[in-house]
């Protein structure tokens, strides 16, 4: 089983701030994130930073895309972005277009110069419908992000046996699965043998006291109960 990466999500609300945050730990990280709360900030700009700054990273725009699924990821794929994510509630017609998008972008690419295939991920925030995830992924999408929300968590949702039956079936499908949410390092053996592609931090990294450490006790665990 694939060791999982670490993935910081940059959900602040200033360009200066998230590059405060990544000066610390772009290192310790496997894909930055440009977080909607980021983008919906500071725009495009905000991609294109983070991807001149660190080229050997992969760096995600956390756009939850909704609509306009060949425009925005034009939009962000030019702006140096290497994934992007369309919302689950979204029409199937917008998923196909964002990951046809990737995909000629993909055969117009240099692989020698490619960290990574450019793709498209489906954030599951809100509804969604076992029938809609076969449609996904008979389009031809291989990423989801699993994600327990900012208000739910503020309303005290912790991880529970529901969540844990829905990524298992998940990966069953083939899904590589993003887990996010609140996510702490005691949180990580609840998703022990599960085939996790990423796991994605972002206030429990970056506001500790000390934010460096912090992501390399989330690796340290990763490498613990994957590898």
């Amino acid at each position: 089983m694939a060791l999982p990466m670490l993935q910081l999500a940059l959900d602040n609300k200033t360009l200066a701030d998230a590059l405060a945050s990544t000066r610390v730990l772009a290192a310790e990280v496997d894909v930055l994130e440009a977080g909607t709360i980021l983008c919906c900030s500071e725009g495009m700009q905000a991609v294109r930073c983070l991807k001149s700054l660190y080229p050997d990273r992969i760096v995600l725009a956390d756009i939850k895309a909704a609509d306009a699924g060949t425009i925005l990821a034009n939009m962000v794929y030019d702006n140096g972005a290497d994934w992007m994510t369309v919302i689950c509630c979204a029409p199937i017609a917008t998923v196909e277009t964002a990951l046809a998008a990737a995909r000629k972008c993909n055969q117009a690419a240099d692989p020698a110069k490619t960290l990574t295939p450019l793709d498209v991920q489906v954030e599951l925030t809100g509804t969604w419908s076992w029938e809609e995830a076969e449609a996904w992924r008979a389009a031809g999408i291989s990423q989801v992000v699993y994600h327990r929300g900012r208000d739910a968590q503020a309303a005290g949702q912790s991880w529970g046996q529901e969540d844990l039956d829905k990524i298992r079936r998940l990966a069953g499908m083939g899904f590589a699965l993003s887990i996010t949410g609140g996510l702490v390092v005691e949180d990580l053996p609840l998703f022990a043998g599960i085939p996790i592609k990423v796991f994605i931090a972002g206030r429990s990294i970056r506001d500790a006291a000390d934010p460096a450490a912090a992501a390399r006790a989330f690796k340290a665990k990763i490498a613990e109960l994957w590898s």
